[in-house]
């Protein structure tokens, strides 16, 4: 069951930084020595089901984790990691269209241009240290592309984690975990790079893609750098143990806290980035997707395989709960229809829910 919603003045959250080793670890650590900060939050290990999953289960593959949902094509790409594979899936049918082989393992994924005809996929790849970006079938470069088809492919720093596209720019955003520095690619080429906070983990944009939103889950801060010449533009405590985030365009940020129990909500406002609230939840949250359309946030909790609503306003609250496959790591939505796709790491599948509403 989920715990009512508390929001912590900020004043009281500066206090507790200060009073507390591990509260000081929780906020950023900053002033620590790398060898001193305690190790990045991972996704808790699932307990077995004891309840049916909702929706459709489709088999996929061995160890799916990363997911996107693109609503023009009506496909899903799904990350394997062992062996390393993309999979294409038609949402409606649950039909496998194409298996992409990659070099290595991907842990997460975003869309550029989603809905569009050069809608692809960002695949960073951890082992390769690559940036790919696959088609979904479409045009790119002014050519006709299968879906499936690798269209761009760069060399990357160590274990690029997450990667998001910088709006319609063609450029997109690498963090770079274990060589601690935020790049920009375009193409085949990395055009600039910056070091930043230690091991950033998820990515996002605000503002057009003017601004990148980074979680450092080293260091345990979100900070906001500036897209054209990655300059800081913010840094912020970000909880006990960070891990991904996803943003409204206009500035509101939901950063998964998933050793703290809870998503943080923060607004970039008039050059400042605050803190508004904290939403704590029964369990540790880790995968987290926003349907900026219908203003809902979705996270799962590995550890008792559910999937929770999150009503996506400054003042958010929580919603449905729904059953899902053992050891949810990720989750995805369709814009278009508000469909919900989940990855499912021990057996292998992909689940799709229709919720309520």
């Amino acid at each position: 069951m989920l715990r009512s919603l508390v929001l912590a003045p900020r004043s009281s959250i500066v206090v507790a930084c200060v009073v507390s080793a591990a509260a000081l670890a929780g906020c950023g650590g900053g002033s620590k020595p790398a060898a001193e900060l305690p190790p990045a939050a991972e996704p808790p290990n699932a307990a077995p089901l004891t309840v049916k999953p909702a929706g459709i289960v489709t088999k996929v593959g061995k160890r799916p984790e990363g997911i996107v949902a693109d609503p023009g094509t009506g496909l899903v790409a799904v990350a394997l990691r062992r062996p390393a594979k993309l999979v294409i899936v038609k949402a409606s049918t649950g039909k496998v269209v194409d298996r992409v082989s990659i070099p290595g393992a991907p842990r997460h994924l975003q869309l550029a241009d989603p809905g569009s005809s050069a809608a692809r996929v960002l695949v960073p790849d951890e082992d390769d240290d690559t940036l790919s970006q696959v088609s979904l079938g479409g045009r790119y470069g002014g050519k006709d592309v299968p879906v499936g088809r690798v269209v761009a492919q760069a060399k990357v720093g160590r274990q690029p984690h997450d990667a998001t596209p910088l709006g319609s720019t063609g450029e997109v955003a690498v963090g770079a975990e274990l060589g601690n520095v935020l790049q920009i690619v375009k193409g085949d080429k990395v055009v600039r790079q910056k070091r930043i906070a230690l091991q950033p983990g998820g990515l996002a944009t605000i503002d057009g893609g003017r601004i990148i939103v980074v979680v450092a889950v080293k260091q345990r801060v979100i900070e906001l750098y500036d897209a054209q010449t990655l300059e800081r533009l913010a840094s912020e405590p970000a909880g006990v143990g960070p891990t991904h985030v996803v943003c409204r365009d206009e500035g509101i940020c939901y950063v998964a806290d998933t050793t703290g129990k809870g998503v943080l909500v923060f607004e970039w406002k008039d050059g400042k980035l605050d803190l508004l609230r904290r939403q704590y939840l029964s369990s540790q949250p880790y995968g987290i997707a926003l349907d900026e359309k219908r203003y809902k946030v979705w996270v799962t909790l590995p550890a008792v395989n559910q999937l929770v609503e999150l009503r996506a306003r400054t003042k958010s609250k929580t919603g449905q709960i729904i059953p899902t496959v053992e050891q949810p790591q990720t989750v995805a939505v369709d814009e278009s229809d508000g469909k919900v796709f989940v990855t499912g790491a021990t057996e292998g599948v992909l689940q799709t829910v229709t919720p309520a509403g």
